[in-house]
């Protein structure tokens, strides 16, 4: 998986260079863990299903480890900025510098 500046769920943080925001839709409970294209409203969000249940919080960690695998990232990279409570959530994401 890569930062596609054009997709609608990614978007620079104002004012940083180094980070994203990415707005997804979670499925807990499913049969296992993926990225499953666009939802929500005109695809601004990505959906990802995810094999743990929605139970002590396990969904969460599990979505910022696949993300931070996915994105080849450190996991201390991808922070949760919004909605630990619900399906729709918000995820910060430090990305490196290139190097020169």
């Amino acid at each position: 998986m890569e930062i596609e500046p054009d997709q609608p769920w990614w978007r620079p943080e104002p004012g940083s260079t180094t980070a994203w925001l990415l707005a997804v839709r979670v499925q807990p409970g499913a049969s296992r863990t993926g990225a499953a294209g666009p939802a929500g409203v005109d695809g601004a969000e990505l959906k990802i299903r995810l094999a743990s249940p929605p139970v002590d919080g396990r969904a969460n960690d599990e979505l910022v480890r696949w993300l931070a695998k996915a994105l080849g990232v450190p996991r201390s990279a991808v922070t949760m900025v919004r909605g630990r409570t619900s399906r729709s959530k918000v995820v910060r994401v430090v990305v490196p510098r290139p190097r020169d």
